[in-house]
């Protein structure tokens, strides 16, 4: 039996991290008079109950237990882009998708050999750290980048900057996974080529693309005939849950994984396709909202975690991990991604404003802790410290200047509750 008021590091821990998640929707209010970008906050109120919080547990380390930081940004994820999918209200033409292609096939692949380069040469990384250094940073992030992609299903105002940021978050996690097999490849089999490039082109890149759009489609339009075609009360999109979402998503997810697809392409995929099969139902809100509030719940939690680990990982930075990211934030994605939207009908304000917008956050969590569940890379310290960096640098500069998308999209600034 204990003593009276035994503080227990456990639920120290409780009241730490409701506290920082308390403050950090509620200050910015006090501060700016207005709704901001809480990611940056989340992660600095972390950071700060673990140094001065009495009592409080101990960190966790990601270097020492990185399948916890891949289960939870996982599922974050895959909420994140089947809602993703789900809020593109038209499907548009060609012409609407060109830069979002380009930013996937051009600026994504220029940005992992840049980043990568960087690593090896200047930060004196392996050739396998630095591949799966450049494969974790390189997506634009599909959950930090909220404020400044489409709105919610049927709200309208799909100006091209916001339609081709939320195109490009939506599939270019699950593109950036073949270079982080890629690192993993390098990593167990050496850095000759010819011991697994044919491999790696066929199943890693082909083959697992392939089966992510075909059988995330595939669910998709199924969930979607389900939803709206069955007859009176049998249709779910009369009465059912919004937890329906979350069951698509880990249909999908656990299908296409299954198939030794990329799950994070199905995910998008299905919810794009379900969206196409009944566009202006009002379900889509139900299931969107409910999308939100999990990935709103999960994504707190995970960035005040992250926060904490700030003091653990930044004396392994020096400043040649500082030049990686911030060359990253405001060098290398805006340059590339400029050069890649060269001659489509983006205006020079919106190309500049898509190629600055290139936010980094949860996905690069994962990608380095589903990477350092699978073997042990030597630069997984700095891996890990440069990756809390540049998600935490990025959720302040981007954070403070997503305004700027609403100036250059011509639309009054979103009056929705930001995402965490």
């Amino acid at each position: 039996m204990t003593g009276y008021f035994e503080f227990s590091p456990y639920h120290v821990l409780f009241a730490a991290v409701g506290a920082a998640i308390f403050l950090a929707h509620w200050l910015p209010r006090l501060l700016f008079r207005r709704d901001a970008s809480s990611a940056a906050f989340l992660m600095l109120l972390g950071m700060l109950a673990y140094v001065y919080v009495p009592n409080m547990p101990s960190a966790l380390d990601p270097t020492q237990g990185p399948r916890v930081w891949e289960a939870i940004s996982e599922v974050v994820l895959i909420v994140v882009l089947f809602a993703t999918g789900l809020k593109i209200d038209s499907i548009g033409t060609l012409r609407n998708w060109q830069p979002a292609f380009r930013l996937l096939a051009i600026a994504m692949p220029l940005t992992i050999c840049a980043v990568a380069l960087l690593g090896w040469a200047v930060a004196g990384m392996t050739v396998a750290g630095a591949v799966l250094l450049g494969a974790a940073l390189a997506p634009t992030d599909p959950v930090l980048a909220g404020d400044v992609q489409v709105g919610p299903p049927m709200e309208g105002g799909e100006h091209p900057v916001r339609f081709t940021l939320t195109a490009e978050a939506g599939l270019n996690d699950g593109l950036a996974f073949p270079f982080v097999y890629l690192g993993l490849l390098i990593a167990v089999e050496g850095s000759d080529p010819s011991d697994w490039i044919m491999r790696w082109v066929l199943w890693d890149l082909l083959y697992r693309v392939a089966v992510g759009v075909l059988l995330g489609a595939a669910v998709g339009w199924v969930l979607g005939r389900s939803l709206f075609s069955a007859p009176g009360w049998h249709s779910l999109a009369q009465t059912g849950p919004g937890v329906i979402a979350l069951a698509a998503v880990l249909l999908c997810y656990g299908l296409v994984e299954l198939a030794e697809g990329y799950g994070f392409i199905g995910a998008f995929m299905a919810g794009f396709v379900c969206r196409r099969v009944q566009e202006r139902h009002e379900f889509h809100r139900r299931l969107h909202v409910f999308s939100e509030a999990v990935e709103h719940s999960l994504t707190a939690l995970l960035l005040v975690l992250l926060g904490s680990t700030l003091p653990l990982l930044w004396p392994v930075l020096d400043w040649r991990h500082t030049l990686i990211g911030f060359g990253l934030l405001l060098v290398i994605r805006p340059l590339v991604a400029w050069l890649s939207l060269t001659g489509t009908a983006l205006n020079p304000a919106e190309r500049l404003t898509v190629s600055f917008f290139g936010v980094r956050g949860i996905g690069s969590v994962y990608y380095v802790g589903y990477a350092a569940g699978q073997i042990e890379f030597i630069n997984e310290a700095q891996i890990w410290a440069l990756v809390a960096f540049t998600v935490f640098a990025s959720a302040v500069i981007h954070g403070a200047t997503s305004f700027v998308v609403d100036r250059v999209t011509d639309l009054p600034p979103r009056t929705e509750e930001r995402r965490a």
